[in-house]
């Protein structure tokens, strides 16, 4: 296995609290301290749904050793977590 590439989790459609559970599992099967990148720009919703999945994972991903960090964000969804004063932790 490369350890030196990070793992990618691709976000896509529409991200609703039921895909939280299953997203942070998906986490879990990581060896800790991996680099996960989260790909959000195939998202097509950018709502409080899908800011509070990004804040979710990044809480899973740091209780498991985890670096998570995110790619792709459209301006919508960097707006929204701007506003909501996460842009700077999470993006």
């Amino acid at each position: 296995m490369d350890t030196t590439r990070p793992i990618v989790l691709t976000l896509a459609g529409r991200v609703t609290p039921a895909d939280v559970p299953r997203l942070c599992a998906e986490l879990a099967d990581v060896p800790p301290g991996r680099d996960v990148v989260c790909e959000v720009g195939a998202l097509t919703s950018a709502d409080l749904a899908a800011v509070d999945a990004l804040a979710r994972l990044r809480l899973a991903a740091g209780r498991l050793g985890l670096r998570l960090r995110y790619r792709g964000a459209g301006p919508e969804l960097t707006l929204l977590l701007d506003l909501v004063g996460l842009a700077e932790e999470l993006l």
